[in-house]
């Protein structure tokens, strides 16, 4: 009988080895150890670091995805994301969904925007009995911006795509345009893209 290893999870052993944790324990550690420990780099988007982790080898041929896409996608992608604080991912949209996995540090807000205008802020983080979630969808077309909550010194996260991110699926929010679509939205525009 064979034996199989997940990598993801011996990366987070070897993480809570690496800081003196035990399961569950709370940690402080600082962003430029986890920059270094993770291997992160600075992400195309500005302020915070990523490092993919996961690119599927099955493809989904041009043919059958929707006419949004230019090319074929891998199945999913999978990506660490690191989160400083006081910085702020600014408002952008997919092709794709997206799923936000909280992984440590301090709680981070996720502010999407639907096609149809309604607005929906959603705080990932470990407080589980305090309305924080460990996991969401932001589904494919919604605008979304991300920023942590006041105290937290980063929010460290994963972001998985299906089908399969690709710098070309990455629409860049643009304030006015977005301040123009959604006029009941213009304060959270205002402080996410400022």
């Amino acid at each position: 009988m064979g034996c199989c290893v997940d990598l993801g999870m011996l990366r987070y052993i070897s993480l809570l080895l690496f800081i003196g944790l035990d399961w569950g324990q709370s940690q402080d550690l600082s962003v430029d150890e986890l920059i270094k420990h993770l291997d992160l780099e600075p992400h195309p988007a500005g302020g915070l670091f990523f490092r993919q982790t996961y690119k599927s080898h099955g493809v989904i041929p041009e043919s059958v995805l929707p006419k949004d896409y230019h090319g074929d996608r891998n199945f999913n992608t999978l990506i660490y994301s690191l989160l400083p604080e006081g910085v702020k991912l600014k408002f952008h949209k997919l092709y794709s969904d997206e799923t936000l996995h909280f992984y440590m540090g301090g709680p981070m807000t996720i502010v999407q925007i639907s096609p149809k205008g309604e607005v929906e802020q959603i705080i990932l983080g470990q407080e589980i009995f305090k309305g924080h979630q460990l996991q969401h969808v932001i589904p494919a077309g919604y605008w979304f911006g991300i920023h942590n909550l006041k105290g937290s010194k980063y929010s460290l996260y994963g972001a998985s795509v299906s089908p399969g991110f690709e710098y070309d699926d990455f629409i860049d929010g643009d304030k006015e345009q977005l301040l123009k679509q959604f006029p009941n939205a213009t304060d959270i525009i205002n402080f996410i893209m400022d």
